[in-house]
């Protein structure tokens, strides 16, 4: 599963690749604690297991992809 989060003020957009089978409703529970304030920074595990942390602050947005999204490259017709 990817996540993506842009951060306010700049054109940075951080990407963590989770694992496929990271429980989605308790990442999504993870970043809605972070916006809502209950926590200060937002931490999340990569598939490598490096920590990645957003401080809640400055995340302008969040994008959660489905685990089984598929990755097209080409054109189709």
């Amino acid at each position: 599963m990817d996540v993506r989060i842009g951060i306010a003020k700049t054109q940075q957009v951080v990407e963590v690749a989770m694992e496929d089978d990271a429980d989605r409703d308790a990442v999504k529970s993870q970043i809605e604690a972070a916006l809502s304030g209950d926590s200060k920074v937002l931490w999340l595990a990569d598939r490598k297991g490096r920590e990645v942390g957003v401080p809640a602050a400055q995340i302008a947005f969040v994008e959660v992809g489905s685990a089984d999204a598929e990755r097209r490259i080409g054109f189709g017709a």
